[in-house]
């Protein structure tokens, strides 16, 4: 299995987050700016991550999902994640961005996530990496 986890992070918090997904899962995780579209060439799973910014993903994940063209996602496992304060209402950029990967045919392989922080810039409470690797690894079950 080939995965790739694309990724954006403002305070290093959502990075950690999908370093820890990608090393579970065996694949790189590479930056939202980063990305190129050749990377989505003979992967099976992609993860998308980002932090909550204004109730949703930042900008640059946004732009990046706007950019992917349609059905280019067509038999691709997907899966998405944010980090975020927790507050009594915060949105969910994960729940956009599974949404987005769906509509350009992604399969959604596990409900979306979210890793939680201290404050706006972080450090991510105690145990989220865990959780994170728990979650890649609750992944890789459901692709086996």
């Amino acid at each position: 299995m080939q995965s790739l986890v694309i990724y954006d992070s403002m305070f290093g918090n959502t990075q950690k987050v999908a370093e820890v997904v990608a090393k579970t899962l065996g694949g790189p995780a590479v930056r939202v700016s980063d990305f190129k579209p050749d990377m989505l060439k003979k992967i099976d799973l992609l993860v998308v991550g980002s932090p909550i910014q204004g109730w949703r993903p930042t900008q640059a994940t946004i732009d990046f999902l706007n950019r992917l063209p349609e059905n280019c996602l067509k038999n691709i496992n997907i899966a998405a994640f944010d980090t975020r304060i927790k507050i009594f209402f915060s949105g969910s950029a994960s729940d956009k961005i599974s949404d987005q990967l769906e509509n350009l045919g992604g399969n959604v392989i596990i409900a979306p996530t979210n890793f939680i922080v201290k404050s706006k810039e972080g450090p991510l409470l105690d145990g989220e990496l865990n959780k994170a690797s728990d979650w890649a690894t609750q992944i890789l079950t459901k692709l086996k």
